[in-house]
């Protein structure tokens, strides 16, 4: 289910699904920098380069299929503090030619790159909120990515359709002496966001545009910003009630749904199922223990779930006040196993691992127990294959 706020949108009888044709948030018409863009794909026409890593996934070229479909891990670092031993959380869905983006953290651009994935085969990212530790590298994608050819010729080439959550429209109450960032529009969605991006970057954006000929990033954009169902949701109340997965969009070969999770005041917040040819796969994004995600898993191959150490950060100083923040954002490892055994699924791979410093053996053994099927530790440029894509 997709929104938009002040155009008209295309609504799918069949699924209700409504879609934005550009960015038409009120950002844009605040600031007249966002035109509707033209509708359909421009045509990508990057070769590979005989350079690009062995390890990526080849496309087969005139829009076939490669021999291998993918999750791969780009980065698994959670909280928004930068460390020196892994990436910001990100992940990539890589099904035939074409990749599915889910967060974009700190260096998710490079990354993806280091991946051997193709900015080229770039067809979709889905935000799953708008927390800064899974979108800061977001606009890079557009912004450098499509600045135009890098050395091996690759650049994103064709409109990508970006899929995530709207305004928030309230702010829980401020305390005595706490001020409010941008008090006109403070609880910006994804539209605003991409909006605001391109503000800020206009005046080198022009420059190129007029003296090297670059591409308008506003061609490069299609904002969906996903309309919650009407379950009783709100920002000030219960921000995920138990729901049924609803449907966010179909392309014919991947089909993705969507439900909300609880990830303390933050609203919207989603889980997403990625169903395709090759199998299943489902990424909780930031989200405590909820019925929602085990729903939405149910059956599914492979899930890619956040995972929390709260012993660990409890030994670390960790005052009351946080820990129970922490307890109500995100999941204890222990509670994984139990989780993913309910849901049925194939396989359990740990990201967003906070604390860092954590091993890997010590996330497995409690991830692991109460739990039959397969636990991946993730880490930054992990690969795991779907059932059907392991060519």
């Amino acid at each position: 289910m997709e929104k938009s706020s002040t155009s008209v949108p295309e609504r799918d009888g069949r699924h209700g699904v409504a879609r934005r044709r550009f960015l038409g948030a009120s950002a844009a018409a605040a600031t007249g920098l966002v035109a509707a863009a033209p509708p359909g794909y421009a045509a990508a026409g990057v070769d590979t380069p005989a350079t690009r890593p062995r390890t990526a996934p080849q496309p087969s070229g005139g829009g076939g299929r490669s021999h291998r479909s993918e999750v791969v891990l780009l980065g698994v670092l959670g909280g928004p503090p930068p460390e020196a031993t892994a990436n910001g959380i990100a992940s990539a869905l890589v099904v035939g030619d074409r990749v599915h983006l889910i967060d974009c953290g700190r260096g998710a651009v490079s990354q993806y790159l280091r991946a051997g994935l193709r900015l080229a085969d770039l067809a979709s990212v889905f935000v799953t909120h708008l927390h800064a530790d899974h979108v800061c590298d977001y606009y890079d994608f557009f912004l450098l990515g499509g600045f135009g050819p890098n050395d091996e010729g690759d650049a994103v080439r064709r409109p990508v359709h970006v899929h995530g959550p709207g305004p928030a429209g309230a702010l829980p109450p401020a305390t005595a002496g706490q001020s409010t960032v941008s008090p006109g529009d403070p609880t910006p969605g994804l539209a605003g966001l991409t909006t605001y991006q391109m503000a800020a970057f206009a005046y080198q954006t022009n420059l190129f545009m007029r003296y090297s000929g670059t591409t308008d990033p506003r061609e490069l954009v299609r904002v969906h910003e996903i309309d919650v169902p009407s379950v009783g949701a709100s920002p000030l109340g219960a921000t995920a009630p138990d729901m049924e997965p609803f449907l966010v969009t179909d392309d014919g070969t991947v089909r993705v749904s969507a439900v909300l999770v609880p990830h303390g005041p933050v609203f919207p917040s989603f889980a997403y199922r990625f169903d395709t040819p090759d199998g299943s796969v489902v990424f909780s994004g930031d989200t405590t223990v909820s019925r929602n995600v085990e729903r939405l898993a149910r059956g599914a191959d492979i899930l890619v779930h956040e995972a929390i150490d709260l012993d660990a950060q409890a030994a670390a100083g960790a005052p009351p006040g946080l820990l129970a923040h922490l307890r109500e954002s995100h999941t204890d490892v222990d509670a994984l196993g139990p989780l993913a055994e309910r849901a049925g699924v194939g396989t359990l791979v740990l990201t967003h691992l906070m604390p860092s410093a954590v091993p890997a053996r010590r996330w497995a053994r409690r991830a692991g127990r109460g739990f039959r099927g397969r636990v991946v530790v993730g880490t930054d440029l992990a690969r795991i294959a779907l059932p059907g894509g392991r060519g």
